[in-house]
């Protein structure tokens, strides 16, 4: 058994070799932090911290609770994180949908939508055709406008108490009344994310597609921290369309502009989600908090881009909020 002055002197030597160490020491802690941020583009970093971490919906930090709506078998879940951070069901409930089968696109065709969705707030006034309560869902997000989806007023709500109703809705979804009063008490709609497909709402997705995935948001934030235009422009797809109309040639032209001034510039991300979107092989839906300073500019918020791998395994952007 090793004594404690040779554990201290194992500690003291692995300190003072520190290749991380030196270069701070030779280099200041800018060159230090530049390292760092280069180290977080590396795939290989998020194969090891993700090894324990559960990607059964994705890459999930801001998200304790999940509502999983499967179309086809007319079911809502609730999944909640155990005491070990993996995700289980805590129930199923019977569910009724839209009265036309397929995906949302526009106001009144009856038709639920195919998506990723928060829950922006909890009604408890409401006409007692929905219940005693209802959950206002974020349809249209950022994708739904993308693809030109219009409409509104997508929610989880219950059933009237004292008439009968059709087996459908008009496009929300809708539990009994109990079951409504019973999801309330176990979730936090800060931290619950809905997804809603038309057949199961689980992908076995490698854990190895989310670490290129962070690797490559992170080498995103690496050449946009850094001044390096041509590839920070790369990770756009020539389709891009930002969330305000703005199209991909004169969104490079802004940025372009912008590098230009070389200014110096602190982003750090948290409360990261990486969750690939219902109906698709190859789309994701990356969200966190930004922190941005700049000496021109400040801005803390929440930022969403909607990325797709494409043929040659690239992260592309082709739309962000």
């Amino acid at each position: 058994m090793l004594n404690k002055t040779f554990i201290i002197l194992l500690l003291n030597i692995s300190i003072y070799a520190n290749p991380i160490l030196t270069n701070y020491r030779i280099n200041g802690v800018d060159n230090l932090e530049k390292q760092m941020d280069l180290e977080l583009t590396n795939s290989k970093y998020w194969d090891d911290y993700l090894k324990n971490i559960d990607t059964t919906f994705g890459y999930t930090e801001s998200y304790s609770t999940i509502l999983t709506c499967d179309k086809d078998k007319s079911t809502l879940t609730l999944y909640k994180q155990n005491e070990n951070k993996k995700f289980a069901i805590l129930k199923d409930y019977n569910a009724f949908t839209g009265k036309i089968e397929g995906d949302k696109k526009k106001e009144g065709d009856l038709k639920t939508p195919l998506g990723i969705y928060k829950l922006t707030k909890k009604i408890s006034k409401l006409d007692s055709f929905y219940g005693p309560l209802a959950f206002v869902t974020s349809y249209p997000n950022i994708y739904d406008k993308f693809r030109g989806k219009n409409g509104s007023g997508i929610w989880i709500h219950g059933l009237p108490a004292e008439q009968k109703r059709d087996t459908f809705t008009k496009g929300c979804i809708a539990i009994d009344n109990s079951n409504l009063e019973t999801l309330d008490k176990h979730i936090d709609i800060d931290s619950t994310m809905l997804i809603i497909n038309s057949s199961s709402t689980i992908k076995k997705i490698p854990k190895t597609t989310f670490s290129k995935l962070l690797a490559g948001l992170y080498e995103w934030r690496y050449n946009w921290l850094y001044n390096n235009t041509k590839k920070y422009l790369s990770f756009y797809s020539t389709d891009f369309i930002r969330d305000d109309g703005m199209e991909y040639s004169k969104f490079i032209k802004y940025k372009t502009r912008i590098f230009q001034k070389g200014e110096k510039k602190k982003i750090i991300f948290n409360n990261i989600n990486v969750v690939p979107y219902p109906n698709s092989s190859n789309i994701f839906q990356i969200t966190f908090k930004e922190f941005y300073t700049s000496n021109s500019f400040k801005f803390e918020g929440d930022k969403i881009l909607m990325v797709k791998i494409d043929e040659n395994n690239n992260f592309k952007i082709f739309t962000e909020k």
